[in-house]
C-alpha cells in the first residue's frame, strides 16, 4: 500500500479509501422492500482492506448500504454495521470519516448544517459507530439556510471538544468553499482538510473550478465514483449485472448507458488489454497519476462488494502510465457523451 499526507495536514492515509455507501447485499429484502446488507461479507471486505494496508474508511450518517438515497426508516444503517465491524481493530490504526447534513428525522431541525443539528448528529454518529471520536467530519452538501460562520464554529467546537480530529466538505460549489476557507482564516479557525467530489476518467468537470480550490488551500480530494459507478469496469457492456448499483440507482441508465459511453468504454477495455491490466486498474492508475499533474492529493473511494474487486483495484498501484498514455486515455474518454449525473 502507498500512503499519502492528507492535504496540508499531518494525517497519513492510505492511497485508497474504503467507502461505506455501496455494500454487499444478501438478495433478501426487508419489510419495506429494501435489500439487506450482507454483514458477513462486509466484515470480510473490511478485513481484507485492513490486511492490504487500507487504513481509511468513509461513510455518512444517512447511508444504508443498499440504497441510493436512504429514507428515514433506513438512515444510519451503514454506520451501525461499520461500528460493529470496527470493534475488532485497534482504533488508532484507523482513520474513520463520516458526514452530516441530510434528513435524519421528520421534524424541522432534523436536517441541515445548523449548530443544533450538527451537535445532535455527531452524538448519534458516534453512538452508531461505537467510537469516542471520528477522524474526519464532513458537511455532506450545502445548506443555504444556515450562515456559514455558524456551521464553521459548530464544527470547530467539535474539534476543540475532541469529538472530531479534522473537518471537510463534500458537494459544495467552489465559491462556497472559498467563503468557508476565508472565514476560517479571518477568525483563526480550523478550515477544511478535504473536499469530497465525484471524479473519474469519464467525469472531469471538477478540474476546471473545484480542484483548483483544493490546490489553493491545500485540501485533499476524496474522489467518489472513481470507476463511474462500475461503468469503468466494463461490466455493463453486456447489460445490467445482478446486485450491481444499476439495480437500485435508476438514474444510472440515463447518465451512463449511452452508445457513446459504451463505445468509449470498449476502447478503454482494449487499452487495458494492451497494458496487461484490468479496466478498473487502468482508470484508478490514471487518477493516481493525475494527482501528480494537478499538484493535489487525490484519494479514490472504493465501493466494494467482493474481495476480488478490492484486490483488483489495489493492483492499480502497480500500473505505470506515460504522459502519452495519459493523453490517449483522456482523448478516448472525452468521446463519451453522458446524461445528467445520478448523484
Amino acid at each position: 500500500m502507498k500512503y499519502v499526507k492528507f492535504g496540508s495536514t499531518g494525517l497519513t492515509v492510505s492511497q485508497f479509501c474504503l467507502g461505506a455507501w455501496h455494500l454487499p447485499g444478501t438478495g433478501v429484502k426487508d419489510r419495506f422492500g429494501v435489500e439487506e446488507v450482507d454483514k458477513e461479507t462486509f466484515a470480510k471486505v473490511v478485513g481484507k482492506a485492513y490486511d492490504l494496508g487500507i487504513n481509511f474508511i468513509d461513510g455518512a450518517n444517512r447511508y444504508h448500504g443498499r440504497m441510493s438515497t436512504a429514507d428515514l426508516d433506513h438512515v444510519g444503517n451503514s454506520e451501525k454495521l461499520l461500528g460493529q465491524v470496527l470493534k475488532g481493530y485497534p482504533r488508532e490504526s484507523l482513520v474513520v470519516a463520516t458526514k452530516v447534513r441530510g434528513p435524519m428525522a421528520p421534524f424541522p431541525n432534523g436536517q441541515g448544517l445548523s449548530r443544533k443539528h450538527i451537535m445532535w448528529q455527531i452524538g448519534e454518529s458516534l453512538r452508531r459507530l461505537e467510537l469516542d471520536y471520528v477522524d474526519l467530519y464532513q458537511i455532506h452538501w450545502e445548506d443555504e439556510l444556515t450562515p456559514k460562520i455558524e456551521t464553521l464554529r459548530a464544527l470547530n467546537n467539535l474539534v476543540d471538544r475532541g469529538l472530531v480530529r479534522y473537518i471537510g466538505e463534500s458537494n459544495h460549489n467552489p465559491a462556497g468553499v472559498v467563503e468557508f476557507m476565508e472565514l476560517a482564516q479571518r477568525y483563526g479557525m480550523e478550515g477544511f482538510a478535504s473536499m469530497q467530489e465525484p471524479y473519474n476518467l469519464l467525469e472531469r468537470q471538477k478540474e476546471s473550478e473545484t480542484l483548483p480550490v483544493a490546490k489553493k488551500y491545500g485540501m485533499a480530494v476524496m474522489a467518489y465514483v472513481p470507476i463511474a459507478q462500475g461503468v469503468l469496469s466494463g461490466k455493463y457492456l453486456g447489460g445490467t449485472e445482478k446486485g450491481s448499483r444499476a439495480t437500485y440507482i435508476a438514474q444510472m441508465a440515463s447518465q451512463y448507458f449511452t452508445p457513446e459511453v459504451n463505445a468509449a468504454v470498449s476502447s478503454l477495455v482494449a487499452i487495458a488489454g494492451e497494458k496487461g491490466c484490468t479496466l478498473p486498474q487502468l482508470a484508478l492508475a490514471w487518477m493516481l497519476h493525475k494527482q501528480e499533474q494537478l499538484g493535489i492529493t487525490i484519494v479514490p473511494i472504493l465501493g466494494i462488494t467482493k474481495i476480488s474487486h478490492l484486490e483488483d483495484n489495489v493492483g492499480a498501484l502497480d500500473v505505470k502510465l506515460s504522459g502519452d498514455e495519459m493523453k490517449r486515455l483522456e482523448e478516448m474518454a472525452a468521446t463519451a457523451k453522458m446524461g445528467p449525473a445520478s448523484y
